[in-house]
């Protein structure tokens, strides 16, 4: 038998939604960087790695949002049934992508610097 949904306490409802705007900060941010480095960055020494890092940047962002947006309706969905919350692997994605991103760009200005052409 499914349990008849309920209202949360609004402070738990408060608290998914600060944790949801968190991220969607997160992802703003992600697509500011993309942005950023597509405008003010000097070019590399392969030509298109700003704008590879740029779209890759703003699409993790695009696609941070739509997982935010998603887990906020898990987690409020599981509050009003009284359900286990479920656990998530969007920190571990992030982590791991901006991880990628980083080594990606130390390797590329190791090899080719900015202005080294």
């Amino acid at each position: 038998m499914t349990p008849t949904p309920q209202e949360p306490d609004y402070r738990f409802t408060l608290a998914n939604e600060r944790t949801f705007l968190a991220w969607i900060r997160t992802a703003l941010a992600l697509i500011a960087g993309g942005v950023a480095i597509v405008q003010f960055a000097p070019a590399f020494g392969i030509a298109g790695v700003r704008h590879i890092l740029s779209v890759a940047l703003t699409a993790a962002g695009g696609a941070l949002a739509v997982l935010a947006v998603r887990r906020w309706q898990v987690v409020q969905e599981a509050m009003r049934t009284g359900a286990d919350l479920p656990r998530t692997r969007i920190p571990l994605a992030l982590a791991a992508g901006i991880f990628l991103v980083t080594v990606g760009v130390v390797v590329v200005l190791l090899i080719w610097p900015p202005g080294s052409r």
